[in-house]
């Protein structure tokens, strides 16, 4: 019996409908094709999970339908109205794009003033700026050529806002932008923002880093030096500092905010960062943060059903990284990140896509399929340390392309007290893979490494458990010389199933 197309979903513009939905059951072959109609009239075929459409009316509802040989799926979707602009540059805002004169008091003042069916529009130019917040209803159109631009001062990113990073909840500067008020017992209060266009924000990158990290080490010098030996727990000696970095954009208590179309580059650590939210969609983005420490390109952090599509990543960490928590706060809190999904998305550089090593919330029901993270350090991996506690439950991966494949114990980022009891990783399965075996380092050397490395935690009852590893074929580009292995240790119930080697 042939699977179906699970439900589709759309995101709209005024005159465009972009339009995703799972990987059908079944595993269909690369290359599947899927025909869609809008109001039963063909408007293009596709091999890929996702399309957008173009060309259309604004304010007008319009019946989708997908299909293919695994069936159909339908649903409605209804373009946005054409929105009044609020150009920063005009009167009574007069923003300058010279990339010198810093507009953060014209660009807050033009983002205040935005209401219903109005946005908020970026024309060419570069607009240097400090940190901006967003409000629910908002709408952002960034026009090709148009940069807003973040400062690379720290004091332009004051005062702080209350975030978390890297599992712990705390003060940080605040972000390029800034989408929701964190309040882990209260509901979402920030909603149904659009952040779009051809453009591209970017943040001070390494320099802002650097200078963050310098400005926390004097004002915490004292707690540092008290720490003794126990700094050595944390992953680099700028690890407690580092932890104040403003991130390009930060939403907390968000739901139903969409991020589609733009460059999004350079943010002092991670570039989207999404805690506590619901609903955030990005799409056919770029992320660049080349050089930077920590340099991630999205995460999702103890947030639900949030999707990433038609996105390439040059990162200076992980592309993606799926996070819930550190212990022992994470593990009180214990907000789960779920149902996330990940496809056609690509490394050039950078890590790959992770889950972990934040894990004490727990992760589950993560999907990921047709990305290629052959070009990266870690391909695809599923980490955390001994003490964290949390699990990571139900990740499917399949038509992929990897340097290798992990989910292990690793080392670092190990500060704060343990958990009762070791994380859990069970019931994934990893189908339909091309892992070459070769990783590519910062400095975009190869290396060979484990094609595929699975190791859970050496305690009863805390071994990786019910792994399915099926139609994976082994290769490596022709005259490299690699040689590819395999890893299974503290594991129950895995199986590997027509594993081949080119």
């Amino acid at each position: 019996m042939k699977s179906t197309i699970p439900f589709i979903k759309t995101a709209s513009t005024a005159d465009t409908i972009t339009i995703w939905w799972d990987e059908p059951d079944g595993i269909p072959a690369a290359g599947t094709e899927y025909a869609v109609f809008l109001n039963g009239r063909p408007a293009l075929t596709t091999r890929k999970t996702h399309c957008t459409v173009t060309g259309l009316t604004a304010r007008m509802t319009y019946a989708v339908t997908v299909t293919s040989e695994y069936g159909e799926a339908k649903c409605k979707a209804t373009t946005r109205e054409h929105a009044e602009r609020i150009d920063v540059s005009a009167p009574p805002f007069n923003a300058c794009g010279d990339g010198k004169t810093l507009n953060t008091a014209a660009l807050q003042a033009a983002f205040d003033s935005c209401g219903s069916g109005q946005c908020v529009y970026i024309p060419r130019g570069v607009f240097l700026t400090g940190a901006l917040r967003m409000h629910s209803g908002m709408e952002l159109y960034l026009e090709e050529g148009a940069v807003l631009q973040g400062t690379n001062d720290p004091k332009d990113y004051l005062p702080l806002i209350h975030s978390r990073f890297e599992g712990i909840e705390q003060d940080c500067y605040a972000s390029l932008l800034n989408l929701g008020e964190l309040n882990r017992t209260a509901p979402y209060n920030c909603r149904d923002v659009l952040i779009y266009g051809k453009g591209t924000i970017a943040s001070g990158g390494a320099e802002l880093a650097k200078a963050v990290i310098r400005t926390e080490r004097v004002r915490l010098s004292a707690y540092l030096a008290s720490l003794g030996d126990k700094i050595k727990e944390c992953e680099h000696k700028d690890t407690i500092p580092g932890r104040m970095r403003p991130r390009l954009i930060n939403m907390s208590n968000c739901q139903n905010v969409r991020i589609s179309g733009l460059t999004l580059a350079n943010g002092a650590s991670w570039n989207m960062h999404f805690i506590y939210s619901d609903k955030i969609l990005t799409d056919n983005c770029v992320f660049k943060s080349e050089g930077v420490w920590n340099g991630d390109g999205w995460d999702p952090d103890s947030s639900t059903n949030c999707t990433i599509f038609g996105c390439k990543f040059y990162t200076g960490d992980d592309s993606v990284a799926i996070k819930s928590g550190k212990n022992p706060e994470g593990n009180v809190i214990n907000r789960p990140t779920e149902h996330i999904r990940i496809f056609d998305c690509s490394c050039a550089y950078g890590h790959g896509i992770t889950i972990g090593s934040e894990i004490s919330g727990g992760i589950n029901d993560v999907r990921i399929w047709d990305c290629d993270m052959s070009a990266s350090m870690q391909g695809i991996e599923i980490k955390a340390t001994k003490k964290r506690g949390g699990y990571v439950r139900n990740v499917q991966v399949r038509n992929c392309q990897l340097s290798r494949l992990q989910m292990h114990s690793v080392g670092y980022n190990d500060d704060g007290v343990p958990a009762e009891y070791p994380p859990v990783f069970e019931d994934c399965s990893f189908r339909n893979l091309v892992i070459t075996g070769r990783m590519l380092d910062h400095e975009r050397h190869w290396h060979d490494c484990a094609a595929i490395d699975f190791r859970g935690f050496d305690i009863d009852s805390f071994e990786a458990r019910n792994i399915l590893v099926r139609d994976v074929e082994l290769s490596y580009p022709e005259g490299t010389g690699a040689v590819q292995t395999l890893t299974v240790q503290s594991c129950r119930g895995v199986s590997l199933e027509n594993i081949t080697c080119r």
